[in-house]
């Protein structure tokens, strides 16, 4: 059987007296990558931040297993030391620091020297854009750039998860294929990742499984190539039908 990296069951998150998410259930197992799919407000970015302890002020009730263990009310900065990472919505990379603190960064809770410095020139091959900018200020990159950055900084942590808010929003078509094209890449390497992303077509065509989600529900999930085809989901999220 497939080893289970994050199960979430009945989450419902509210705001308020606005229930955001009103019971969802979804699992990822590892080495899988899933993609988590919906309109503009359907729920997606706040699951993400209710895995990952970032909502204050909300309600969060239901269960989030994270290899085996529950992680309610685990702060951010210890789910990065269990290797759980995140890559958010608008990219959050240190703008005032250059490209190679920002990756310094990213290995903050490893102290391996050689081996850090083995995972830049890794991610530097992976993104040679970065590497010709090491010194330049995080700030000064284009959207595509900075996306390129925060991705590699999650991934200078070695996480056994790597949730991915939104990575193409606001991107050019260019440089979207060329994000996904290393989302795919990291996902060959064994990375388990959990993608929300509005882009369905290419977050299909790149994850193993999908759920969709509408108003805070998990409407449908399955194999992604399965949804690629479904008709609901043509005409829905794909332009088709």
């Amino acid at each position: 059987m497939n080893e289970n990296i994050l199960k979430v069951s009945g989450l419902k998150i509210a705001y308020g007296g606005i229930q955001a998410v009103k019971g969802i259930d979804l699992e990822v197992n590892k080495g899988e990558l899933v993609t988590l799919i919906g309109a503009n407000g359907a729920g997606k970015t706040t699951t993400l931040k209710a895995i990952t302890n970032t909502l204050p002020g909300c309600k969060v009730e239901g269960q989030i297993h994270y290899t085996g263990q529950p992680i309610q009310g685990t702060t951010s900065f210890s789910l990065v030391k269990k290797n759980l990472a995140m890559v958010p919505e608008g990219r959050g990379v240190f703008t005032r620091m250059t490209i190679l603190e920002n990756l310094l960064m990213g290995a903050y809770i490893r102290n391996d020297k050689a081996a850090i410095q083995a995972d830049i020139d890794k991610w530097f091959g992976v993104f040679p854009r970065l590497k010709e900018r090491a010194n330049q200020l995080a700030g000064t990159l284009s959207g595509g750039e900075q996306q390129m950055l925060a991705m590699a900084r999650a991934l200078m942590s070695h996480p056994k998860l790597l949730l991915l808010d939104e990575p193409s929003m606001g991107l050019s078509p260019i440089m979207v294929e060329k994000i996904f094209e290393v989302v795919r890449n990291v996902s060959a390497q064994g990375v388990t990742i959990l993608l929300v992303e509005q882009n369905a077509k290419l977050a299909l065509q790149a994850a193993h499984r999908g759920y969709v989600m509408e108003s805070g529900l998990i409407t449908m999930s399955g194999k992604a190539n399965d949804m690629l085809d479904d008709p609901k989901v043509k005409a829905a999220y794909l332009g088709e039908g």
